[in-house]
């Protein structure tokens, strides 16, 4: 990664990713010298299908959980 480089987290999810598309091009429009580069995470709430968020702890959806 060279010091031009901004790296976006981003979940998986089709709507996720089309934001952080949408941000990255834009990014590289206003600043042509920055590489910008999408990196896709999972939490526990995209893992845990079968069980409600609110029992699964707020916890799991946050940046907290993204390692």
């Amino acid at each position: 990664m060279s010091k031009n480089t901004l790296r976006i987290a981003t979940r998986k999810s089709p709507l996720a990713l089309w934001q952080a598309h949408y941000v990255k091009s834009r990014l590289e429009e206003i600043h042509p010298d920055l590489k910008v580069e999408l990196v896709t995470m999972v939490t526990k709430g995209d893992i845990i299908l079968d069980t409600p968020l609110a029992k699964v702890g707020a916890r799991a959806c946050s940046l907290k959980s993204w390692k």
